[in-house]
């Protein structure tokens, strides 16, 4: 294989990298935002952001790198919110500063995360409130 073929199959390869790292996170839309966070015994774990906030942009790859560490667990899904594009939705959901993490559990609001900014910190915490979102669901299920 010749020189320029190797580069072309490096940046196929590079570009398909690239995709899939992308998929673990969800763009959420006004269209798509309220089933996918109502959907049943799962939560969301969701960015707000616009993208000219310097606080968003020093993220830099940081969600999808979390979407990335939660491949695999069913009950959590990473997903992201351009106010810019979505402002009924962050409107809805009360965002008044980006960037702004929010956690939902059957369609309701669990908590805001406000800690560090590092995929574990994050992991840790969208593991351990969605255990505890699911326990009450639970309970309260029993109630009914």
């Amino acid at each position: 294989m010749k020189l320029g073929g190797r580069i072309i199959a490096i940046l196929l390869v590079f570009s398909l990298t690239i995709v899939l790292t992308k998929a673990e996170v969800i763009t959420l839309t006004p269209e798509t935002f309220s089933d996918k966070v109502k959907e049943k015994d799962t939560a969301w774990f969701v960015k707000f952001c616009v993208p000219w906030c310097k606080h968003c942009k020093k993220l830099g790859n940081l969600w999808e790198e979390l979407g990335n560490a939660m491949e695999g667990d069913d009950e959590i899904e990473i997903g992201e919110v351009d106010c810019g594009k979505s402002r009924d939705v962050c409107t809805k959901v009360e965002i008044h500063s980006y960037p702004t993490f929010k956690l939902f559990y059957n369609g309701e609001e669990v908590s805001k995360y406000q800690g560090k900014r590092d995929v574990e910190s994050l992991k840790t915490f969208v593991v351990e409130e969605t255990e505890k979102a699911a326990e009450k669901s639970q309970l309260e299920d029993k109630e009914l």
